[in-house]
């Protein structure tokens, strides 16, 4: 590898707030937009509502793009991360833990408007979980915002797909892309959740028909990217516009499409299955550590499943030991 970075990641900076909770708590929130298993916008006034109804809870740094950098440092891995937080407590919390761990990050802070960023993530007795996320600051990223210097010294520039749903964040990552591509290196997309798909369906399209050299998608999100209600028929359809595209199969492991190679690859069973969040989030980090480190496609897929086992088998979505050590 001869970028200083191997990934720099863009996406929302935000600060997950954990809890265990029973299955009717979760029917009980239905009626005010909760969805079961997916992530729900929500604004700052539901949010400390959320919050004065969860029992105990854990807080730590999060945010999809920012926990697979997480787990990509966790590897051994060299990355930075773009993305928006306020001049408050928990946008000092955030800079912090990132930094802590290795990621670069120095995206200048919001001075003036919402708080930083925070999900509210209810975890069900299957490990299933629920998010509700208010955006606050993490909505602020613009164009402005987007260090070209980081872009050009990075092998791969990796973008969230929740940050399209603000107009100045979908327009740092057009901008973002178009710089990836003047400087010859390659863009990574991960679709992050099938709702955010359908919300922008036609955007995704465009991005992965013209800049996305690798693309990460669940089972839901690549049927509803392709309309094609068969996952590997609307894998392979898609896998034609980039480079590599994985689609992750939840227990049954994941799927690799390049070229004419369509390799599947098992899933490594958690000691103990706690918490699937962050679990999409660490497979990408796996992944993308194999292919900087120039492993072959079928080792980086297995590099991915062993990060997201790691990553299930507790609370929260960040690596809690090396996954170095695991190698």
């Amino acid at each position: 590898m001869t970028s200083k970075y191997g990934v720099t990641a863009i996406g929302n900076a935000i600060v997950d707030i954990l809890a265990t909770t029973t299955d009717e708590f979760i029917d009980s929130q239905v009626q005010f937009g909760m969805t079961r298993g997916a992530m729900t916008l929500i604004d700052e006034h539901r949010a400390k509502e959320l919050y004065g109804l969860m029992g105990p809870a854990t807080e730590v740094s999060g945010g999809s793009a920012g926990n697979t950098m997480a787990a990509y440092a966790s590897l051994g891995g060299k990355g930075a991360f773009m993305g928006k937080v306020a001049n408050d407590q928990l946008g000092k919390v955030f800079t912090h833990d990132m930094n802590a761990i290795g990621v670069h990050f120095d995206t200048p802070s919001l001075h003036n408007g919402p708080a930083t960023a925070q999900c509210l993530i209810l975890v069900t007795p299957d490990a299933q979980r629920t998010m509700n996320t208010f955006l606050g600051a993490s909505t602020q990223l613009t164009p402005d915002d987007i260090d070209e210097s980081l872009i050009a010294a990075s092998e791969i520039t990796y973008l969230e797909g929740y940050l399209f749903d603000q107009p100045e964040a979908k327009a740092a990552f057009i901008k973002a892309a178009e710089l990836v591509k003047k400087h010859g290196k390659k863009l990574a997309l991960t679709l992050s959740d099938p709702f955010c798909v359908v919300r922008h369906r036609d955007d995704f399209r465009k991005l992965v028909d013209n800049h996305v050299d690798i693309l990460f998608a669940n089972e839901e999100e690549i049927k509803e990217l392709a309309q094609i209600s068969d996952v590997e028929q609307a894998h392979k359809s898609i896998a034609a516009k980039c480079d590599i595209s994985i689609v992750t199969l939840g227990k049954n492991g994941s799927a690799i499409a390049a070229g004419n190679e369509y390799i599947h690859v098992d899933a490594i069973p958690p000691a103990q299955l706690v918490d699937t969040t962050g679990a999409g989030d660490a497979y990408a980090a796996g992944f993308l550590f194999g292919l900087t480190e120039g492993k072959p496609l079928a080792e980086c897929g297995r590099l991915g499943s062993l990060s997201a086992s790691e990553v299930i088998s507790h609370m929260g979505p960040r690596p809690v030991r090396p996954l170095k050590s695991l190698l």
